[in-house]
Formats: C-alpha cells, sequence, structure tokens
C-alpha cells in the first residue's frame, strides 16, 4: 500500500465516461490505481489531466471496484474534452 503523502508516478490515457448504474458519468476510470493506492476507497491526490494541474482532488468508488476522477464541465470545457473523448492522467501525489 502507498503511504499517505508518497510521491506517485503513474500515467494513463483513458476515455471520458464510467458506467454507474446504467447512466454514464463524466469521470475518468483510472486503470490500475487500486493495486498502485493499496485500496478501492476514495483517496485525495494531485493529478495533471491533459495539460490541467488538479491538486489534492477526490478519487471515488467506481462500485465497480475501481476508482474514478471527476471531471466537471469547468474543467472539461477548459480541457475542450467531453464523455467518450480520450484524456491522459498522470498521478504524482497521494494526499490521503
Amino acid at each position: 500500500m502507498t503511504d499517505t503523502n508518497a510521491t506517485l508516478d503513474h500515467t494513463f490515457t483513458a476515455p471520458i465516461g464510467v458506467d454507474v448504474k446504467g447512466d454514464t458519468w463524466s469521470c475518468v476510470e483510472l486503470a490500475g490505481v487500486t493495486e498502485l493506492l493499496g485500496t478501492g476507497r476514495s483517496v485525495r491526490v494531485d493529478a495533471q489531466v491533459d495539460d490541467v494541474l488538479l491538486e489534492n482532488v477526490g478519487l471515488m468508488p467506481t462500485g465497480s471496484g475501481g476508482l474514478m476522477l471527476s471531471l466537471n464541465a469547468r474543467l472539461r470545457k477548459r480541457l475542450g474534452k467531453d464523455v467518450g473523448d480520450i484524456v491522459t492522467v498522470h498521478l504524482s501525489r497521494r494526499r490521503s
């Protein structure tokens, strides 16, 4: 398990859009992160999505054993992306 406030270096690409109980949420499912973080519970991290730095953001359980990062409308507009588009996510630090 990764310790709180530990440095991370995990990068992946994924589409925006996670199926949650039949609805598509504007989130990105984080590949392999439960193994990296040692938990499927909510965790706070520093991340970068494409060229936008996100500090101390929450990763939420997907309900199927994974974790996801929510991308709100303002952030998607800043990225110029929407549900179905691919983003690159880099996790740099675990906060909790």
